[in-house]
């Protein structure tokens, strides 16, 4: 029996999609616990020490991924895409170290507006994910301790991936 019933897992990872998608992400990076990770493998079966990552972010990354995506004008988003977060499947269990973790299936859909002298710009792109989610509770709510998210194409070229999946 888990500690978190799969409605409870359900409103955690939407709360997370929502979070996202209104481009609220100093609010996203609380969710994480200090010694959080955000991963995007490349090779499914490998650890990242040992393979290239498309992402793998710790708490410092994250923060600067944060602070690029909101207080600079870069050029691979500016303009700022815009997601929309679809969850689905979700699974819930509880492993050996009383972690809960929570499988899902999601499609992010992310669109960058404006000028078409940009590469990208004004194309709709779709993300389809096995979704990990690891949580911990620290007596003040669930943290995340594991964000991993396999994408579908994760072999295939991938334009900017600069903002947050």
């Amino acid at each position: 029996m888990t500690c978190m019933t799969r409605a409870d897992a359900e409103a955690f990872l939407y709360r997370e999609a929502r979070l996202i998608d209104e481009r609220r992400f100093e609010d996203w990076l609380k969710l994480f616990a200090e010694d959080g990770i955000y991963w995007l493998p490349i090779d499914d079966h490998a650890e990242p020490t040992d393979h290239l990552s498309l992402i793998y972010d710790d708490e410092l990354r994250r923060r600067e991924r944060v602070y690029r995506l909101t207080k600079t004008a870069f050029p691979a988003q500016t303009p700022p895409s815009r997601t929309q977060h679809f969850v689905s499947n979700v699974e819930v269990s509880e492993d050996a170290g009383g972690e809960v973790v929570i499988r899902s299936a999601q499609i992010v859909y992310e669109l960058r507006s404006g000028d078409d002298r940009q590469y990208e710009i004004g194309r709709q792109r779709a993300f389809a994910a096995r979704c990990e989610h690891r949580l911990r509770n620290d007596g003040h709510g669930w943290r995340l301790t594991l964000k991993r998210m396999v994408l579908l194409n994760r072999e295939t070229a991938i334009p900017n991936l600069t903002f947050l999946l």
